[in-house]
């Protein structure tokens, strides 16, 4: 089974993400922050990271920074899930590591069509 980390500091958005890509076979593993979300890849890297940009200790950018660091994290696709909408924002994301974004509030079927066209569906 694929497994899906779920990183934003709301917990409103990691039950309702939650509750779009379990269905779809994924075991989901939740995490608060980038801190949080490290330490959990430090132990277990996912097939798959909905990754929030704006958060508390360690916000997205600098999570996914130090996540491709670590090793055998190239297979890994990373989501970004934010509000932000700067294109020069999105393009450091994309540089750092990420395979796609998504704007906030999404639902099931931009989520699923984005997954798709990264290769998880």
């Amino acid at each position: 089974m694929p497994s899906c980390l779920i990183v934003d500091d709301s917990k409103l958005v990691r039950k309702l993400a939650r509750r779009m890509i379990e269905p779809m076979g994924f075991a989901i593993e939740e995490a608060e922050d980038g801190v949080d979300a490290l330490s959990k890849c430090q132990q277990l890297i996912p097939d798959f990271i909905l990754l929030d940009w704006y958060m508390p200790n360690m916000n997205g950018l600098e999570f996914i920074k130090a996540f491709r660091a670590l090793p055998g994290t190239d297979a890994t696709k990373v989501m970004f899930c934010t509000t932000e909408n700067n294109p020069d924002l999105i393009m450091q994301a994309i540089t750092a590591g990420a395979s796609e974004y998504v704007m906030k509030p999404f639902d099931e079927e931009i989520l699923k069509t984005k997954m798709s066209q990264i290769g998880l569906l």
